[in-house]
């Protein structure tokens, strides 16, 4: 693929990285192949994750094609953007085409980001896992590569404000070994790509600076001593959101049908 865009945002990235006072914890980046197909499996903790997702396979020379919603896709500006990088689009409501165009970048040599928890997690633990990233994987014959990153979601997530200022935060960017997951049985192969993203979240954890994940702080997980909601919490606000969204489309199509009658 020809990138024009791609190659010059990630260097203006990393010099605001730089002038945003962040450091970086890059740990495993060798296991991203220098070439031929590769699927990352990244957690999913705010909206800004794959910038720093791309960091994984930086060092390998490679650029990562992830796995976008269909809104953000879409949208004026920043879509035109993310469709410049070749970032494959995802419509939630029909996933089989962006599956079909994931195993097709796959299979020409592309390495793809993908976000198995589907939605971001509250909780910042790992949530449940959709069996698309095993069965992508698996059609295309790669290797599919768990990654965690974690401090993202300290700039930019749900129920939270915006905080891009200067004040020093580390991101950390783990990538494990490769698994060769063969799709005879995603269920179990899913269950083995969670067990394995949760042992490299426990050790990110485990290395993120002490004076970073003081008690209380809501970024830190409940279990840590943090005021982020445990994932039982995080799953009945995850289902109020679903109600009131699932309001908010009715509420439309209902005031798109008065208008059309008169």
């Amino acid at each position: 693929m020809r990138d024009i865009t791609y190659p010059p945002v990630i260097v203006t990235a990393k010099l605001l990285f730089r002038l945003l006072g962040q450091r970086f914890q890059l740990s495993g980046t060798e296991h991203v192949p220098r070439k031929g197909g590769a699927l990352l499996a990244i957690n999913h903790t705010g909206y800004v994750d794959f910038i720093y997702g791309g960091l994984g396979a930086n060092p390998s020379k490679r650029l990562v094609r992830f796995m976008i919603k269909r809104e953000m896709m879409d949208k004026p500006g920043v879509g035109h953007l993310l469709r410049s990088f070749h970032h494959i689009r995802v419509d939630r409501d029909s996933g089989v085409q962006s599956m079909r165009d994931a195993t097709e970048y796959l299979k020409a040599g592309e390495v793809v980001g993908i976000y198995p928890e589907a939605t971001i997690s509250r909780s910042f633990e790992i949530k449940e896992l959709k069996t698309g990233a095993v069965r992508i994987a698996a059609e295309a014959g790669v290797p599919l590569i768990p990654v965690i990153v974690w401090g993202a979601h300290r700039l930019m997530t749900k129920d939270h404000p915006k905080d891009f200022s200067r004040s020093r935060k580390t991101i950390a960017v783990r990538v494990g070994a490769p698994l060769y997951p063969t799709g005879e049985d995603p269920a179990a192969e899913t269950a083995e790509l969670r067990a394995e993203m949760q042992r490299l979240l426990d050790e990110t954890l485990a290395a993120y600076p002490e004076d970073e994940k003081a008690p209380g702080s809501w970024w830190t997980p409940a279990r840590l001593g943090g005021s982020a909601p445990t994932p039982a919490e995080a799953k009945l606000l995850d289902a109020a959101e679903l109600k009131e969204r699932a309001a908010r489309r009715a509420a439309k199509a209902a005031e798109k049908k008065d208008s059309s009658t008169k």
